[in-house]
């Protein structure tokens, strides 16, 4: 198991929270998220990948997805729990989602073992965007 996945897990038990239908409550790290780093996340095409399948409000990024839902508003609509469950592994609210699980590596299928184990975004990284998405609460899709 990853170090990280694993010290995140241990701190949740630790705390008495869970992750479940209603959010990741627990931040994973100590250091509060950047908004800032997590929109560069997010709008980057080669890092997040938010904006192959998410629209929103990214005047910089020339196309956006529409395979998932549009992200304006995201920050009112949602807590940052549900936020952060959400990118963590969304795959706790719809098993049937085609949303990578952004920081878990259980129950992935064909992973080349080059990225075995290994998380698509740091805990850091998950919780810069969950800083930014919190920021998105203007004109909801």
């Amino acid at each position: 198991m990853n170090p990280t996945l694993r010290a995140t897990l241990a701190v949740l038990a630790l705390s008495g929270t869970a992750a479940g239908a209603d959010g990741l409550a627990t931040p994973l790290t100590a250091t509060p998220g950047d908004p800032a780093r997590g929109a560069q996340i997010v709008t980057d095409p080669q890092h997040g990948l938010c904006t192959l399948c998410h629209a929103g409000p990214f005047p910089q990024v020339a196309f956006t997805g529409t395979l998932g839902p549009d992200l304006t508003g995201v920050g009112a609509r949602r807590t940052l729990a549900d936020l952060r469950q959400q990118i963590v592994d969304s795959r706790r609210a719809n098993p049937d989602t085609i949303m990578p699980p952004y920081h878990s590596t259980e129950g992935l299928n064909r992973v080349g073992e080059r990225w075995q184990g290994t998380t698509l975004m740091t805990a850091q990284e998950v919780e810069d965007v969950v800083a930014y998405l919190a920021t998105l609460t203007g004109d909801t899709p």
